[in-house]
């Protein structure tokens, strides 16, 4: 890679990010993301070792079929097929939009739990928490002064929670919560982060970062960049509602939970909204409470979900709950069994997070070298 001079970062520099975020948006920039995210899939069919994948989730509460179906089946498919993978239980970023921690200590445990049961493998999938890889959390210092402010009001996330508030003041954790993504990503050299579509722009955010960095103090170190420009793993992973036909979530009450024994379930979704139609039918745009049942059932069974409308008939909403009820269950039956085996042992579950962290810093604790170094900061 070609070295350029530094790049400064004032308010009087070229809008660089909003550009970038601007082409990340593009309908022509989508099309290419999928093009080369099919293109990974062959090169990790073919061979997995050039790849580093980095996610994660904030210890808010317990995980959900909607995590299940949306990320958790995709992070193990990725782990069998021999792609090195780190997850991050981001609790740091708890307190970016609340005032305490709440019962993290639990919260981080369950999480622990639910990746094991699902069938994330500690020998071969680092799990580890942000609050004990300090390497990972100075990263944010030099990336700060990377990015402006107006960049960082313009993200995504901070933009909609601006909004969502009135504008109110936001927190400094929050607002540059997109340099503390990008240090996820790039602490490890994650190269390939999984993503969907309206994620694309936090990606963008951390492709920024490595760039300038280089940029900057990339120079200093002969031969290679310090970061890598990860690349997304575009999802097309379709998002489950809840039972109350609104986007299932953690904190609405609505969502099945992989900590749920079979009756807690049973009831969840004997109260799901259905509609007065008793001929069940696959229509997501005209019916999509319905349409939103047939889905789980069909992700929970691998059948299409046409197939299970014209099954189920004239049964109604009944019908296709007690269908829903005996899919979901099957499919939890397993993971809830090795989920209540593992959280009977708690002793173990905090080896596998101290192991974890272990890696995880010792990767960091690398990276942050190499960034001194890039700096000019070894004394």
């Amino acid at each position: 890679m070609s070295r350029t001079e530094g790049l400064t970062v004032s308010s009087e520099s070229p809008d660089v990010f909003e550009s970038d975020l601007a082409e990340s948006a593009s309908d022509a920039s989508l099309e290419r993301t999928r093009a080369r995210s099919l293109e990974i899939e062959r090169q990790i069919a073919t061979d997995p070792r050039p790849f580093r994948i980095l996610t994660g989730d904030r210890p808010t509460g317990n995980l959900h079929l909607g995590h299940y179906f949306g990320t958790l089946q995709n992070r193990v498919r990725l782990q069998r097929a021999g792609v090195e993978t780190l997850v991050v239980i981001a609790d740091y970023q708890v307190i970016t939009d609340r005032d305490g921690v709440g019962p993290i200590r639990e919260r981080v445990l369950s999480l622990v739990a639910d990746y094991l049961a699902v069938g994330l493998d500690p020998s071969a999938t680092t799990i580890f928490t942000h609050s004990a890889v300090p390497a990972l959390n100075e990263l944010v210092l030099p990336f700060l002064a990377l990015v402006t402010d107006s960049e960082l009001r313009r993200n995504p996330t901070v933009k909609a929670e601006a909004e969502a508030t009135g504008n109110r003041p936001m927190s400094g954790l929050l607002l540059t919560y997109p340099v503390h993504q990008a240090a996820d990503i790039l602490f490890c050299r994650a190269n390939l982060v999984p993503v969907g579509k309206d994620q694309l722009p936090h990606l963008e955010q951390a492709r920024v970062v490595a760039r300038r960095f280089d940029e900057r103090f990339g120079r200093a170190v002969a031969g290679h960049p310090v970061f890598p420009r990860p690349e997304a793993l575009l999802s097309e992973a379709t998002s489950v509602l809840g039972t109350d036909g609104t986007k299932m979530s953690k904190s609405r009450g609505n969502a099945i939970e992989l900590s749920m024994d079979a009756d807690t379930t049973a009831r969840l979704l004997k109260k799901a909204v259905t509609d007065s139609n008793r001929t069940i039918t696959w229509d997501p745009t005209g019916r999509p409470e319905v349409s939103n049942l047939l889905l789980i059932a069909a992700m929970s069974t691998g059948r299409d979900p046409r197939e299970i409308a014209d099954e189920i008939g004239d049964g109604g909403g009944g019908g296709l709950k007690r269908y829903v009820i005996e899919a979901v269950n099957e499919l939890l039956a397993p993971i809830r069994k090795r989920r209540e085996d593992l959280v009977s042992d708690e002793g173990y579950l905090r080896t596998i997070l101290s192991r974890g962290n272990a890696r995880a810093n010792a990767i960091a604790d690398e990276t942050l070298s190499e960034v001194h170094s890039a700096m000019g900061m070894t004394y």
